[in-house]
């Protein structure tokens, strides 16, 4: 099973770069798509609704911002959008596609890097969030909450970290949220499962040649319940083409694509 996640930083302006071309050869099961950009009556062509797959998009209710999409190869038995909370979802933040026992969730995380209006409102959500998160890993589904998470983890996940530790993104207020989730919350960083490589990144500056220089950050994730660390394969952050100022991340994993084949839950 194949789930690519990527910030489009807007769809239109990915699909003028090639996006959906690429997209069409990746032999993709699921598609995570954040900072859409668009409201979906804009989206009127067919490629914003590639075949074979099912298309969900949550808008934000402001025009050109955020806005989350997911492209299901199987159709959904059950399609989520949104999580109830009003100031979450009014800015479109996440769709969650429940097929057989697996739950693919495609999430765009706040950013404060505008200034400490913003950094607020992101607290906020990551408090209300951790709860949330809390609260699946007691269901007995498998999760893959794929998404733009705008934290780097660890020092290992962006190049100039000492330069960073005040600002949004890389707070120790952040990255100890980070260290909740995959600690006493019981996620797991699947892309670290296969690849413990320093300077993978899936996010760069546009100023600097920060991208030719590789000076970046891992904000891009697949956060997964512990039932599929050990179905991981492989990953990949595709970088040979540009459709965004983020990579797509490509990772498989051993899980029947039939959602009536389904493997036993180990958590």
């Amino acid at each position: 099973m194949r789930v690519i996640t990527f910030n489009a930083n807007g769809i239109r302006s990915a699909a003028r770069k090639g996006f959906y071309t690429w997209l069409a050869r990746q032999r993709a099961d699921f598609v995570c798509i954040q900072e859409t950009k668009a409201q979906e009556s804009q989206l009127g062509e067919a490629m914003y609704c590639p075949r074979p797959f099912h298309c969900y998009y949550h808008d934000a209710e402001r025009k050109g911002y955020s806005g989350v999409a997911l492209y299901s190869r199987c159709k959904p038995d059950k399609v989520v959008m949104g999580l109830d909370w009003p100031e979450f979802d009014a800015e479109g933040r996440w769709i969650e596609v429940q097929v057989g026992r697996l739950s693919v969730v495609s999430l765009y995380l706040p950013s404060g890097s505008s200034g400490a209006h913003r950094q607020a409102v992101k607290f906020r959500v990551m408090e209300r969030l951790m709860e949330h998160l809390r609260r699946l890993r007691r269901r007995r589904r498998e999760y893959i909450i794929c998404g733009d998470w705008n934290i780097a983890h660890k020092e290992i996940d962006l190049k100039n970290w000492r330069g960073n530790r005040k600002n949004s993104g890389f707070l120790p207020e952040e990255r100890a949220w980070m260290d909740e989730l995959f600690g006493p919350a019981g996620f797991v960083d699947a892309f670290r499962v296969v690849d413990p490589r320093p300077e993978q990144y899936t996010w760069w500056s546009n100023r600097g040649r920060a991208r030719e220089k590789n000076v970046g950050w891992r904000i891009d994730y697949q956060v997964i319940t512990p039932g599929l660390r050990d179905r991981v394969l492989r990953a990949r952050i595709y970088k040979d083409r540009f459709f965004s100022d983020h990579a797509p991340l490509i990772m498989d994993y051993d899980w029947p694509t039939s959602p009536h084949v389904a493997p036993g839950l180990d958590g």
